[in-house]
């Protein structure tokens, strides 16, 4: 496409779900552009972002748009549902538009057997509607086509047409993460490990617009310093989707130490993730936050039973998230593969979490007798709880 004033190369941005919010839409719209114009300023001094009628538009000022170095940078932010590289017009008459349609469409799609024109008029002032635009443009490109079919209900390629402030062309739209913008739904506490399965938690939680603050229980010398780097590393791509990189290492050990020596066998990982809970409330409390959001996965393991659960939540003052409560194990792969968490995971350095842990744990606990037993020991357990969030260590990725 050649660089001149009236016509160009674009990236016009799609979102979902936030266009039908009434009151608080451009609350949403504000998020979203304001990531896109921060992931963006250390690229090229030359590209803005605008709104375009229920679209951003991402464009250079001096002509066509570098789109591969631009869609590494925003590919990832949440909220977003496609990105669709176009041609942008501000010529609007149907004989200019017939033209740059078939010169995009020959660009783009030139050995597509079959196609269709899909145009959409967002701008009710244009003086012929959608169909004839489409027919219109449709004709043009088939006249000059030699073998080219039109397919109203299965075409091979559909070039689609936008008349907005502008006019715009496109073939294909690159999906998005979704979601709502980051941060637009305060703040949680995420207990990360070093497993596959809070990582995903985390991120799901991300896409609902959650600022997540990971907190990361650590227990030397029973565990390597390479199991913190898989913290660190999986915060780091979770980050990508408008996390903190900053992980908060909480010092575990003597915690562990504590009820290994004091609680039963078959109720020490329970208690043991009573007393998280304690810390990272403390922690929400310290920051603002509103949730505690955990990896739990009902009935993975005997930790996770309903009872278990049940036993475990009443240590949290505040709400705790389990976005994989109802997902089974091949459906948390799956999305740690895609989100690119699943190789960080599966390195071989065991957590905290993985320590300590009975032969025969109890999978029916009864809440009461836990707070009992807690009860026993907290004026022991408190202090040790509260040295653990005081000597805690923020950490980043580099």
């Amino acid at each position: 496409m050649e660089n001149n004033i009236d016509t160009k190369k674009v990236i016009l941005v799609k979102y979902g779900e936030i266009s039908l919010r009434k009151g608080n839409r451009a609350f949403y719209e504000h998020k979203i552009m304001k990531t896109i114009r921060y992931n963006l300023k250390e690229l090229d001094s030359n590209l803005r972002v605008l709104r375009e009628q229920g679209r951003f538009l991402i464009e250079d000022v001096d002509g066509d748009i570098d789109t591969s170095a631009v869609l590494a940078r925003v590919k990832h932010i949440l909220g977003i549902t496609g990105f669709a590289i176009c041609v942008k017009t501000s010529l609007r008459h149907i004989d200019d538009l017939c033209k740059i349609g078939y010169d995009f469409f020959t660009e783009t799609a030139a050995s597509a057997k079959s196609f269709k024109v899909n145009t959409k008029r967002s701008d009710k002032r244009y003086p012929i509607n959608s169909r004839e635009i489409s027919a219109a443009i449709g004709d043009c490109i088939w006249n000059n086509t030699p073998g080219l079919c039109v397919d109203l209900h299965n075409p091979e390629v559909i070039l689609n047409v936008e008349i907005r402030n502008n006019v715009y062309f496109y073939v294909n739209s690159i999906p998005g993460v979704g979601g709502l913008p980051y941060g637009s739904s305060g703040k949680g506490v995420l207990l990360l490990s070093g497993g596959l399965d809070s990582p995903i938690a985390g991120y799901l939680t991300a896409r609902r617009g959650v600022d997540l603050f990971p907190i990361y229980f650590h227990s030397p010398p029973f565990v390597s310093e390479r199991a913190a780097d898989k913290v660190h590393d999986l915060a780091q791509v979770l980050a990508r989707y408008g996390g903190n990189t900053a992980v908060n290492v909480i010092p575990f050990t003597d915690v562990q130490l504590f009820l290994k020596d004091n609680v039963q066998e078959e109720k020490l990982t329970i208690m043991l993730k009573r007393a998280m809970l304690r810390i990272a409330s403390a922690y929400a409390k310290n920051i603002g936050a509103q949730c505690l959001i955990t990896g739990d996965s009902i009935g993975q393991v005997a930790s996770q039973t309903i009872q278990s659960l049940a036993a475990v939540h009443t240590a949290a003052d505040y709400t705790v998230l389990r976005p994989l409560a109802a997902m089974d194990k091949q459906e948390i792969i799956d999305i740690a593969r895609d989100i690119g968490t699943f190789d960080i995971s599966t390195r071989p350095y065991e957590d905290c979490c993985t320590l300590f842990v009975a032969k025969h744990p109890e999978n029916k606990p009864n809440t009461n007798v836990i707070e009992r037993i807690e009860d026993k020991l907290l004026e022991q357990l408190t202090p040790l709880l509260n040295a653990a969030l005081e000597n805690a260590v923020i950490a980043a990725s580099e």
